[in-house]
């Protein structure tokens, strides 16, 4: 591990082009819940993969689904067929959130198709048909899941992404609430923020990239600087920025056309965005439209969780972990800890203490985080991780309840945690 250098990490704001379709995506998981919960649907008979396209105008959701009956309805024919109202309805009511009330793209004009159909039976069956066999139903998919903490902030982030949503996060909400002339910034903006590291450790900021959309014609970046400089510098507060620091403000100049009218959006673009930032490693797979029998998405959630309640347990200072998974097979194929060096006891004791406190099996992590619920539209932007546990049950994979679990486990084999 090298001891000084330079490392960067990007976000995107909520009015990105895929972020935008991460958010509709998100909603419908939510819909689908929600409709589960107050019609009496068992939320574990839950199934939906959903993808989300947008460009000028134009909204398209596809991707596959078993849904609870109130959000069906009943052909000519007699068959019943998804009813594609509610699904608009949530769609809308996303793009009016995020802020988009633009001729290129309209919260109201915009056209949206909804292509969704039943589930793969083949795909149901590795699910459903593996519980039957072994009393916790199978992984949703084959694959591999990363989880990440490290000591660099106080929600135990790497520094670079932690601030970049940070800035994002803070001129969403100042736009939102009109203040000032951040009130006329628009939904879609990207940072990016370079740290600096001494000795291993964040030192200061040494270079700062912001494009913002803003929607007054007549501004130049330096009237944009103007505007967010003070909300940068807010989201900074507790890390230097460098004496020399390099600042890049809408470099390119006007950034009027913005969002899915400037750019075509697709669900599941941004997965560094959404993890580390680069810091970690990642397996590949988009969290956003998929309910949590996907183990791309409950997988890499508690593998974040373990990962953090490691670190949080002085375990170590930095924790990796990785989840292996097969469709249909409900234990994790594999457990990998790296601590890099930075360990207090081995990996391998850390292995065995995961597998004494946690089931690893995709009903195990949603009954133990508690995940079948309508809590996922506010996870699809600024980061899966790093957040606040809320009061409803989201982000709580972000809790530290298993500190003392793992302690505890560690005791049982005659360790101790520093």
């Amino acid at each position: 591990m090298r001891a000084n250098y330079l490392f960067t990490s990007e976000s995107v704001a909520e009015g990105h082009p895929d972020k935008v379709c991460d958010r509709i995506s998100d909603e419908i998981v939510d819909l689908v819940y929600r409709e589960a919960n107050k019609t009496g649907v068992d939320p574990w008979s839950v199934r939906i993969a959903c993808e989300t396209l947008a460009t000028t105008n134009r909204v398209v959701i596809a991707g596959e689904v078993r849904l609870p009956p109130s959000l069906l309805k009943t052909d000519k024919n007699g068959n019943s067929v998804i009813n594609p109202a509610k699904f608009k309805s949530a769609a809308r009511k996303a793009i009016r959130e995020i802020g988009y009330e633009q001729d290129g793209f309209h919260w109201k004009t915009a056209k949206i198709d909804v292509l969704l159909h039943s589930q793969s039976a083949d795909i149901a069956q590795g699910v459903d048909n593996a519980a039957d066999k072994q009393g916790d139903e199978g992984a949703g998919d084959q694959g591999i899941m990363f989880g990440y903490a490290c000591r660099e902030t106080e929600d135990l982030m790497p520094a670079p992404i932690y601030y970049s949503h940070r800035i994002l996060h803070l001129l969403a909400a100042a736009r939102k609430k009109g203040e000032g002339d951040a009130g006329k910034l628009g939904p879609d903006a990207k940072s990016q923020v370079t740290v600096r590291y001494v000795d291993g450790k964040p030192s200061e900021v040494a270079s700062i990239v912001l494009s913002t959309q803003h929607l007054d014609d007549s501004w130049d970046s330096e009237k944009v600087r103007a505007v967010v400089e003070p909300y940068i510098r807010e989201a900074l507060h507790d890390i230097k920025i460098a004496d020399d620091c390099a600042w890049y403000i809408n470099p390119t100049g006007k950034f009027v056309i913005g969002g899915p009218d400037g750019d075509a959006g697709l669900t599941g673009r941004k997965i560094i965005v959404d993890t580390y930032g680069g810091a970690a490693p990642h397996g590949g797979g988009a969290f956003s439209g998929k309910d949590t029998t996907k183990v791309d998405r409950s997988a890499a959630y508690v593998a974040r969780y373990l990962a953090k309640n490691v670190v949080a347990a002085g375990l170590s200072d930095r924790c990796t972990i990785q989840l292996s998974y097969a469709i249909g097979v409900a234990q994790p194929l594999s457990i990998y800890v790296d601590l890099h060096g930075t360990g207090k006891v081995t990996e391998d004791e850390v292995e065995a203490a995961i597998r004494k406190t946690i089931d690893l099996s995709p009903s195990g992590i949603r009954r133990h985080l508690d995940l079948n619920k309508p809590i996922y539209a506010k996870t699809s932007a600024y980061g899966h991780f790093g957040r606040k546990a809320g009061r409803d049950g989201s982000f709580s994979w972000e809790k530290l309840d298993l500190v003392k679990p793992l302690k505890d486990a560690l005791k049982e084999n005659g360790l101790k945690a520093a």
